[in-house]
């Protein structure tokens, strides 16, 4: 017998749409070089070496957030225990949403997520800077 998903992929971006900020790119391109926001990009390292990266931004894989943000976990990075802003964002803005209502769960704020993620950020002509792939 099949799996029975009860809520979709749908449902949860629009339960975490309905409860984060969403920051227009426009207005992210504005915030990017504040010292009092910290842009969390959640792509995979793959994505970056093949788009790019906004330059300053900390590069967090979706996979980690919860056991980077918590501080008692043993994977705790200090860059998510400043009094910031911590704008997340992916590659087109879902798993985004996704992160910061978890972050915002958790306790982290203030957060939002960038709408349209990095393709709407290379589109709007934000700061973009090549990744070098790591080597073997």
């Amino acid at each position: 017998m099949p799996q029975t998903i009860t809520r979709g992929y749908k449902t949860l971006l629009d339960e975490a749409n309905a409860k984060v900020r969403t920051v227009p790119v426009g207005e992210a391109v504005s915030l990017h070089g504040r010292e009092d926001v910290v842009f969390v990009d959640l792509r995979d390292p793959r994505e970056l070496e093949r788009e790019g990266r906004i330059p300053g931004a900390v590069h967090c894989p979706r996979g980690m957030l919860e056991f980077w943000i918590d501080p008692e976990s043993p994977y705790h990075k200090p860059v998510f225990a400043q009094d910031k802003t911590y704008l997340f964002f992916c590659a087109a803005g879902w798993r985004s949403a996704l992160s910061a209502a978890t972050a915002q769960d958790m306790g982290l704020q203030p957060v939002a997520h960038m709408e349209g993620g990095f393709t709407a950020w290379k589109n709007a002509g934000g700061a973009v800077e090549t990744v070098e792939p790591k080597k073997a």
